[in-house]
């Protein structure tokens, strides 16, 4: 019987090791899976809607707890971190936290699923007890702990992607002052810079103060450690509680430590398979692995849970004798800001100068229903397309009602690698409660077609 041994029981751990179970039954092959956590089988991306109260429970957010994976026959291992990995001997260290207990593991195949951890500079005060990142359930317990105690309700949200916007929204919503500080011009740099300056009227709009262009470079606290402010640029702003929103970086130390390759990211590299490249029999998925950008051809980066999901599957097949691979992202994402939506899928700008291409923008404003519709809504959409060929590249959403999922036209549209004139004669669902007769997105591609022509 064959073992194997799965380093991080969240999404894309648990579903290799569900999915494996699914083709090779106890008899064929024994699993092992290390979570140095108190949870597995959650959704992180859940946790600021925790946070703020739209979900009630912490686990409504809880897949599957630890007795049901065990009841399948994954010997599941909570609260035991792994320390090293030795490929050539074919075995990981792990040391079990509460007992302190530590030992070697043997296995066959192997799939390090172990994450990504917010980036958290060497600033003094950075390791005050009320500095808290948010990437892990057990990261939202520890924070939500904090906001229950302390007596003050001054917050700082350092960073303003997509974490740090969404816990801006979920501190505002437990009744905070919040204050944003930020390194780039505008929040949400996933975004290029005029379709972030929508997402900061909304948050001011919202009571959030937006500092922009200011770089942090200490972390205030008292004499007993207790946060007091964050200091950007001189500027002091009061705080009783920060909350890291400046992003995430893979996971990747034993990964590292163990001699497999890394990419430019610091992220795993594997083939298409999900098979760490030059290892037979080691898999790795989740955000601790970089993927092919479809759009631009290079490796990226993109922590999501619906990429490690599929991770998961993909690698189970490959684990349990079967063959699936994953080909690469489009970069799609989306968020909200109390009733704002902002998605985007493709490139930025500055995405596409990287790699070279020669583009065109366009920008238009609609709604979210005809026009004479009642609560029509607006909405903000920018396009990016190759100059010479009308290839779409990228497109940007900011609205209300109806505008966040409308990118998912564009997600496809990259994936199959259409023109923006081919996306025009899309045939998309209408109706005036539902869309202008010239959906949004589709109003756009008309446009870049005009901007095609004229420059390309």
């Amino acid at each position: 019987m064959e073992r194997l041994v799965v380093i991080g029981g969240d999404a894309a751990g648990m579903s290799a090791a569900s999915q494996a179970r699914r083709l090779k039954g106890a008899s064929e092959l024994e699993i092992v899976v290390f979570e140095r956590g108190r949870f597995a089988s959650y959704s992180a991306c859940g946790i600021p809607y925790w946070v703020g109260g739209d979900v009630r429970e912490r686990d409504a957010l809880i897949a599957r707890g630890p007795e049901e994976h065990r009841a399948r026959d994954i010997d599941l291992r909570m609260r035991t971190e792994v320390t090293e990995v030795d490929v050539a001997g074919g075995r990981v260290h792990a040391r079990d936290l509460d007992a302190g207990t530590e030992s070697w593991t043997d296995y066959d195949k192997l799939v390090i699923a172990t994450g990504a951890r917010p980036i958290r500079p060497p600033l003094p005060g950075i390791d005050a007890a009320c500095v808290h990142g948010v990437q892990t359930l057990d990261d939202g317990q520890a924070l939500i702990d904090t906001l229950e105690r302390t007596a003050g309700k001054r917050a700082v949200v350092v960073g303003a992607g997509y974490i740090g916007v969404e816990m801006a929204e979920a501190l505002i919503q437990r009744g905070y002052d919040v204050t944003m500080v930020q390194r780039g011009p505008e929040p949400m740099s996933t975004m290029d810079p005029d379709m972030g300056a929508l997402v900061r009227d909304a948050m001011c709009g919202m009571g959030i103060e937006v500092v922009s262009n200011a770089e942090v470079t200490e972390i205030r606290t008292d004499e007993q450690g207790r946060v007091g402010a964050v200091v950007a640029d001189g500027v002091e702003y009061p705080a009783d509680v920060v909350v890291l929103g400046i992003g995430v970086q893979p996971n990747t130390e034993l990964a590292r430590a163990a001699g497999l390759p890394l990419g430019e990211y610091g992220g795993l590299l594997t083939d298409l398979a999900m098979r760490v490249r030059g290892h037979e029999n080691i898999w790795a998925g989740g955000d601790c692995v970089e993927v092919l950008d479809l759009v631009s051809g290079r490796e990226r980066h993109i922590a999501l849970g619906t990429h490690a999901n599929k991770h998961g599957q993909i690698i189970g097949a490959g684990v349990g004798g079967g063959y699936a691979t994953f080909p690469g992202v489009v970069g799609t994402a989306v968020s909200k800001v109390c009733d704002l939506e902002v998605a985007r899928t493709g490139l930025r700008e500055k995405d596409a100068r990287a790699a070279g291409l020669q583009f065109v923008t366009v920008t238009v404003e609609s709604t979210s229903r005809a026009g004479y519709y009642p609560d029509a809504a607006p909405m903000t959409v920018k396009m990016l397309a190759e100059r010479r060929t009308g290839r779409l590249l990228g497109v940007q959403i900011v609205g209300r009602e109806g505008a966040g999922k409308r990118v998912d036209i564009a997600a496809v549209a990259l994936t199959a690698r259409m023109t923006v004139e081919q996306m025009t004669a899309l045939d998309l669902g209408y109706a005036p409660p539902f869309s202008p007769v010239w959906d949004p997105v589709l109003a756009a591609a008309r446009k870049a077609v005009s901007a095609v022509r004229e420059r390309g």
